[in-house]
This record gives structure tokens, sequence and C-alpha cells, in this order.
């Protein structure tokens, strides 16, 4: 029996929503790398404080991360057969890559692309992304607050 949000006093045994969290190219270096854009916490603290919000919401968080595009490509794929959605920093793929825009719609889950760094702020090249149009939506700017965003309105979108 969980809470039903807003609600004191209520409770339904609804289950567990699963999620993929997807992170791409050298967010595996978060905490060292260039932490003027990217902040100081590193991904696994970023995972682990992310897994303890999902839990207060009803949420299972599985993460990964791959700087491989293919390996991303082959993730999103999985999660098609166990996840109810996925929250995805893509990284520098975002502004390019046709195959996993291919894999996020093949898929047929809800995706919100999310970015630590606001990259509408950032070099021009960074202006464009190819897989906004597919995603359910974009989170850029609030460095670790992005995936909390991100998860929340995914969250809020599986159970209205």
């Amino acid at each position: 029996m969980v809470p039903v949000p807003g609600d004191r006093g209520r409770y339904c045994d609804r289950v567990a929503r699963r999620i993929l969290l997807l992170n791409g190219p050298n967010l595996n270096l978060l905490g060292t790398r260039e932490p003027d854009v990217y902040g100081t916490d590193t991904l696994e603290d970023i995972v682990a404080d992310l897994t303890a919000f999902a839990v207060e919401r009803n949420a299972e968080i599985t993460a990964a991360q791959s700087n491989s595009e293919g390996g991303l490509v082959d993730l999103l794929q999985e999660a098609r057969r166990w996840a109810d959605g996925v929250v995805f920093n893509p990284g520098a793929y975002t502004h390019y890559s046709i195959a996993l825009r291919d894999a996020i719609t093949a898929i047929e889950l809800p995706v919100v692309e999310t970015h630590l760094s606001n990259v509408h702020a950032r070099e021009e090249f960074r202006h464009r992304s190819v897989l906004s149009a597919v995603c359910l939506g974009v989170v850029a700017g609030f460095g670790r607050t992005s995936y909390f965003v991100a998860l929340e309105g995914l969250l809020r979108h599986l159970d209205p």
C-alpha cells in the first residue's frame, strides 16, 4: 500500500513505476569534468539522491551510463521490456544522433530529455536537439536539479 499523493490517509495498491535513468557520453566524469559548467557532484551522487527521491514517489530507478551510441540504443531497446519511462541525458549525442531518435520513437515509452547545463546559453551547435521532438519533454539548465524535475514530470505524466 502506498499513499495517494495529495490525499492524506488514503492508500492504494499501485505498483511502483520503473524508470530507466540513462546517461550518455562523458557523464561518468561528472564531478571532475568542467565543474563550472556541470557542477561538482558525481554521477553516483546524483543517482543515489535521485533513487531516494524516486522511492518517496513509489518509483524504482535503474541507472545506466554509456559512452557508446550503440550501447545507449541497446539500453533503450531493453527498457521497452521492463520500464514505464526514461529520464535521459544523452550528452553530446543530443545534437546529432538519429539512431537515438529512432530508438526513442521505436520503444514507445515516454522519455524526458535532460541536461545539467542550459544548452541554449552555450555554443551554437548545442542549441539544436534532434531528440526533443520525439521526447515527452525537455529539462535543462538547473544542474543536478534537472534530473529531479525530469523525474517528477515523468511520474506525473504516468500517474496524472
